[in-house]
């Protein structure tokens, strides 16, 4: 114990030297409390109207709710099932959670900045020749001269360089921030996801309804013909009535091929959204039930309620002030920086009277410490248009959030008007199906009787396999920019809760390639907010 004493007091180091070492620690530490070069950031300012342009529309009310489980004001358990297998497999969603996982890692690389940059362990072991022409060599040469020696060193040095003008600390605000924005994203990915799968469910059910139509009317449209052929059998029409029939009956049947090849476009899609190479989707899918039945109100709340919903607005906000931190970290080149260099071993060589065996001798430690000085001051051009460009950047990402404010609210009232117009086209339409059912009925009675011509029952059934197909595809609409409404909306994101960014069997391989502590565990990345800004959103796992 006497001996290790000892060495600590002996290593090299004298008393004025650990005194400026005490200086020069208390300087780094209270370093991080110095300024903080470049602008702080706050949330730009953006163009939000008051209020919606159908708010005066009783279908649209203006209460603000947690559209947590949208799809669910369907009353469809397919969709339902959909959605929570694509939450489950999708590989755009996994790749977003990787992407989360990415800036935790980024984060934690940052704040190691705030510890000394350089630690570093060392030993050496190396042998030397000495000139036998060197004049540090006396001469003549004795016999017995040896022109070499072997030396073994053992240490630790480290380099540490104080945050004085706040570059380390601005470039944790950049990487926090870019960890909210890939959290963002990551939500952005879910609304995104859910709105995509409610789509192609509809669009699906949609196609099956049209093909159903067709078939139907390929029905009707063949007694139509066994009718004309009957007549013209017995001699009270022409062959013109059975052509016409004929070619009425067959452009019909021709829109069943490309309904039928549309919908397994369809489907193929829905496919990749669950996460699954184009498979027969029968068995999710089951027997068709008809076109899902959306609500005919809405609530959307107000315009500025979109600030704190949308994800992407979100995103768009960190990525700002991720960037709005970039400008410190490059104006703090503009200043000098100052570090602690220091280093402290033992060295020993069989040089002389010394051996190696005394490299744990008292007498063989050493040691340096003292402050270093960089100023690049013959660079000011390229710092300063290196300001320049973040300072540029930042402004890009300002206008880059206003624009995406702008274009939520637009999203939303598409959606909206259109989901209100398409109602009352809707009701339209279904009195023309109504209309153009009984004309064919009683077009078809008058041919019987021979009262009315062939063309006017082609006539008819043309125009109610058109004000069908048409009803259908409007009913379809409805749903999908109801699905719209709740996209603009951001809903949906909500359902991730506090669950994993990745799926439990991915977390596993990935713990078994490497070590990842508990950075896969989602615990302590709450719900962004405003008020989480500005300090790191869960410490580094080292």
């Amino acid at each position: 114990m006497c001996r290790l004493a000892r060495l600590e007091l002996t290593m090299g180091i004298r008393k004025h030297s650990v005194r400026l070492g005490i200086v020069l620690l208390a300087l780094a530490v209270t370093g991080t409390g110095c300024t903080k070069v470049g602008p702080n950031y706050f949330r730009p300012a953006s163009k939000v109207s008051q209020e919606w342009l159908e708010v005066s529309d009783k279908r649209v009310s203006k209460e603000s709710k947690e559209d947590r489980e949208w799809w669910k004001v369907f009353n469809d358990p397919v969709m339902e099932r959909l959605i929570a297998t694509a939450y489950s497999e999708n590989l755009t969603l996994r790749i977003a959670g990787l992407r989360v996982l990415q800036s935790r890692a980024q984060l934690g690389i940052a704040i190691g900045n705030e510890f000394p940059q350089m630690q570093q362990l060392m030993g050496a072991y190396d042998f030397n020749r000495i000139s036998e022409h060197s004049p540090n060599v006396s001469q003549p040469v004795p016999s017995n001269t040896q022109f070499g020696y072997s030396q073994s060193q053992i240490g630790f040095q480290a380099s540490w360089e104080i945050d004085f003008w706040g570059k380390f600390r601005r470039s944790i605000e950049s990487a926090d921030a870019n960890l909210l924005a890939s959290i963002a994203d990551y939500d952005n990915t879910i609304v995104t996801l859910t709105g995509d799968v409610a789509t192609a469910y509809v669009q699906i059910r949609t196609l099956e309804e049209r093909m159903r139509i067709a078939r139907e009317n390929v029905v009707i449209q063949t007694e139509s013909l066994n009718i004309a052929d009957a007549r013209f059998k017995g001699g009270t029409t022409t062959q013109r009535d059975v052509e016409q029939a004929k070619t009425v009956l067959a452009s019909t049947q021709a829109t069943i091929p490309q309904l039928d090849y549309q919908l397994q476009q369809a489907k193929n899609g829905l496919c990749i959204l669950l996460g699954m190479p184009p498979s027969d989707l029968s068995a999710l899918l089951g027997e068709s039930s008809g076109l899902p039945v959306p609500p005919m109100e809405v609530a959307v709340g107000i315009p500025a309620d979109l600030l704190a919903r949308r994800p992407d607005i979100r995103a768009a906000d960190a990525l700002a002030a991720a960037q709005c931190a970039q400008i410190g970290v490059a104006k703090a080149d503009l200043f000098p920086s100052l570090s602690i260099l220091g280093n402290i071993g033992l060295l020993s060589s069989d040089r002389g009277a010394f051996r190696l065996a005394n490299m744990f001798d008292a007498a063989s430690g050493m040691g340096t410490i003292g402050p270093s000085l960089q100023w690049n001051i013959l660079n000011y051009g390229q710092i300063t248009n290196n300001v320049r460009l973040q300072d540029a950047l930042f402004q890009e990402a300002i206008v880059t959030y206003q624009n995406t404010v702008l274009g939520a609210q637009k999203d939303l009232e598409n959606s909206l008007i259109a989901f209100l117009r398409i109602q009352e086209q809707s009701k339209f339409l279904a009195e023309s199906v109504d209309a153009a059912t009984r004309s064919l009925d009683l077009a078809v009675l008058q041919y019987r009787q021979g009262i009315a011509d062939f063309t006017t029952v082609l006539t008819a059934q043309q125009a109610l396999l058109q004000q069908q197909d048409n009803l259908a595809v409007a009913l379809g609409n409805i749903s999908i920019n109801l699905v719209g409404v709740y996209r603009a909306l951001g809903g949906g994101w909500e359902t991730r809760d506090n669950k994993e960014f990745v799926p439990a069997p991915m977390r596993k391989i990935m713990m078994e390639r490497t070590n990842w502590g508990n950075l896969l565990n989602p615990g302590g990345l709450e719900p962004p907010g405003p008020e989480t800004r500005g300090a790191p959103i869960r410490r580094p796992d080292w």
